[in-house]
């Protein structure tokens, strides 16, 4: 498969691209989990690919700004990093951010990644105030959020609302999730934010921020949840009322704290959940939360500073990967939420994953029936991974849970989302890619060019 890569250094030369009309996938910083960048080759050849053109956006200029109401408005290929360092010096925050700093904040959008702190500050999606994009023919178009879609020129024909209007009727089954297995189209901003730059090439964003908060860690030591959840629930269920003095509640399973040195770990044989805390909250979250918690051993809660637990989180999941990477195998993971009452059947799930004889972590956002299970496999284990996630993603639709919450679909879950589309979305996913992309040119492999006869 021939694989070609261009690199843009300029908004005009982007544009002067987008205008000749060559099918292409635009990455940023090159993050996502659900791109086999390193295996294209591989992947194309399996897929009958005779090309795949990269649009490498992480050269062009960044921009970053408060404006008059401090939303932070960023232009090109600002990192999370920076934007939170960028705001903290301001005297503001960021409200939301993914475990991995290193990702750009536009890319974010387009899988309409959520991340840490969603927990007390809801999704990016909700935090942004508009986006501009580049449409098809290389223009400049402004998005708003305040702006109901079914009033845009996009949807004046009746026919059109009413594909509108259907799609919609069937997100109400998941109005309650981070993010749902296909796009919210809600509001005009919603055409940009998780469609993967299918429809247009997000080059603009204003983003909420808060006035910088002092928080305190609250580490908790649990056994491990393969053994007994039973604290875990009991502790998901008392944090659930406090998300406005609660910015985060994740979960380090004790296989994950294997990935780190010994002098890093904070603690043996453990599960750990902790909670990012107000600091002003701080002791009445202890005592109307953690103190309560039936079994929670208090010598087993303690504190660790912002900065320690920032590292430890990111360090985890970039061990794994690179874990993967020597292995030379795809990463075999879930992103799966589930309803709070479900989540003890999730966890049950999980429990039988972990049985099939391939090493294995959980880790991930807790306190949102988020979860993020990793299988470790060699080479030869991947089928048997395969087949298990199968088995996952069934359950998933019959509990009509979300599969994924936060990574996006991208190329290497298609397969497993095709399930969780009906002809409804179908339908609408065909008049946007023809209104909004009439010549194929965004993405043209991604999910929303999949039909109900398309071949996996």
């Amino acid at each position: 498969m021939d694989i070609r890569t261009e690199t843009f250094r300029t908004l005009d030369e982007l544009k002067d691209f987008i205008k000749k009309g060559i099918p292409t996938f635009y990455h940023g910083s090159r993050t996502s989990t659900v791109i086999p960048y390193e295996k294209m080759d591989e992947f194309g050849d399996k897929h009958g690919w005779e090309k795949f053109t990269f649009g490498n956006l992480s050269s062009l200029t960044p921009e970053l700004s408060l404006d008059g109401s401090m939303n932070q408005v960023i232009r090109g290929p600002i990192t999370w990093q920076e934007a939170r360092l960028f705001c903290r010096a301001k005297g503001r925050n960021t409200m939301t951010a993914p475990t991995e700093e290193l990702a750009c904040i536009l890319s974010g959008v387009a899988t309409s990644c959520t991340g840490e702190r969603c927990f007390g500050y809801g999704t990016l999606r909700d935090q942004v105030v508009r986006l501009t994009y580049l449409n098809h023919e290389g223009e400049s178009i402004e998005l708003s959020s305040e702006k109901l879609l079914i009033n845009h020129v996009l949807f004046e024909d009746e026919s059109a609302k009413t594909l509108l209007l259907n799609y919609q009727a069937e997100y109400e089954n998941y109005k309650d999730f981070k993010n749902a297995p296909f796009p919210r189209m809600q509001v005009e901003s919603d055409l940009m934010i998780g469609t993967e730059g299918q429809l247009g090439l997000v080059v603009e964003g204003v983003f909420n921020t808060v006035p910088l908060e002092n928080v305190t860690y609250i580490f908790m030591a649990l056994p491990k949840w393969e053994e007994d959840y039973s604290i875990h629930l009991d502790l998901f269920e008392r944090v659930q009322n406090y998300r406005d003095k609660v910015y985060s509640c994740e979960l380090i399973d004790e296989n994950s704290w294997s990935y780190l040195s010994p002098e890093k770990i904070p603690l043996v044989g453990k599960d750990i959940v902790f909670l990012e805390v107000e600091t002003e909250h701080f002791e009445s979250i202890y005592e109307d939360v953690v103190s309560k918690v039936k079994g929670l051993d208090p010598e087993s809660v303690f504190e660790i500073p912002e900065s320690k637990c920032r590292g430890l989180r990111m360090e985890i999941p970039r061990a794994i990967f690179e874990v993967n990477t020597k292995m030379g195998v795809t990463k075999k993971g879930t992103d799966v939420q589930v309803r709070a009452k479900d989540f003890g059947d999730l966890l049950e799930k999980y429990r039988e994953m972990s049985k099939i004889g391939v090493p294995y972590n959980l880790f991930g956002h807790f306190g949102d029936a988020h979860l993020h299970f990793n299988f470790m496999p060699k080479a030869n284990e991947e089928d048997k991974c395969q087949q298990s996630l199968e088995r996952l993603y069934h359950w998933v639709k019959v509990k009509k849970g979300s599969p994924f919450a936060e990574h996006g679909i991208g190329l290497l879950k298609q397969h497993f989302i095709k399930p969780f589309y009906g002809q409804k979305q179908y339908d609408l996913f065909s008049y946007l890619k023809e209104q909004m992309d009439p010549k194929g040119i965004f993405f043209p492999e991604g999910f929303l060019n999949m039909s109900e006869d398309s071949i996996d």
